[in-house]
């Protein structure tokens, strides 16, 4: 009996030491820095109507280090920005349209130690919940000068994805 109980005993404990968690999530502030290391020009492509087409971002600190400024479609009529910032434990994006509104997007964790993921908080100048406005983005680091984005849009009640693929610029 004694014998029994002490692996029984074993057993709980070392359960209870190995947890069978995944990969350890990344803090806001180590995601930050993660996302520092895009700064640079990138061109890419994604896919419109059947038809792939070409795209360029770039990525520069701003404020003094304070925040990471995505340019996306520089020059176009499409040309968007994305501010990325830590806000004390907490890590925000705020999209500026095209669409001529501001969706506010916060990190959520990722178990896939190569993703970041941001979600929709709110918005400003959003003149319905069904006016057409962005609520996510994922943003898949591939190697050091390859990475993938994927923004969701959502507008009358319906969601799609527009996936770019960038390669860094040499």
């Amino acid at each position: 009996m004694k014998t029994l109980t002490v692996l029984f005993a074993t057993l709980v404990f070392a359960s209870i030491g190995s947890p069978q968690a995944g990969p350890a999530k990344l803090s806001a502030g180590a995601t930050f820095d993660r996302l520092k290391s895009l700064a640079g020009e990138w061109e890419g492509t994604f896919t419109e109507g059947g038809q792939q087409l070409t795209a360029t971002t770039s990525f520069r600190m701003v404020s003094n280090g304070s925040a990471l400024m995505n340019v996306l479609a520089a020059g176009t009529p499409h040309e968007m920005i994305t501010m990325f910032h830590l806000d004390n434990r907490e890590l925000l994006a705020t999209h500026y349209c095209a669409a001529q509104n501001q969706p506010r997007f916060r990190l959520v964790p990722s178990a896939e130690a190569n993703v970041v993921t941001f979600e929709f908080k709110d918005a400003t100048n959003l003149s319905s919940p069904a006016a057409p406005h962005m609520v996510g983005l994922k943003m898949t680091f591939v190697d050091a000068d390859h990475h993938e984005e994927e923004w969701t849009i959502l507008g009358n009640g319906q969601k799609s994805t527009r996936r770019f693929e960038f390669r860094r610029k040499s």
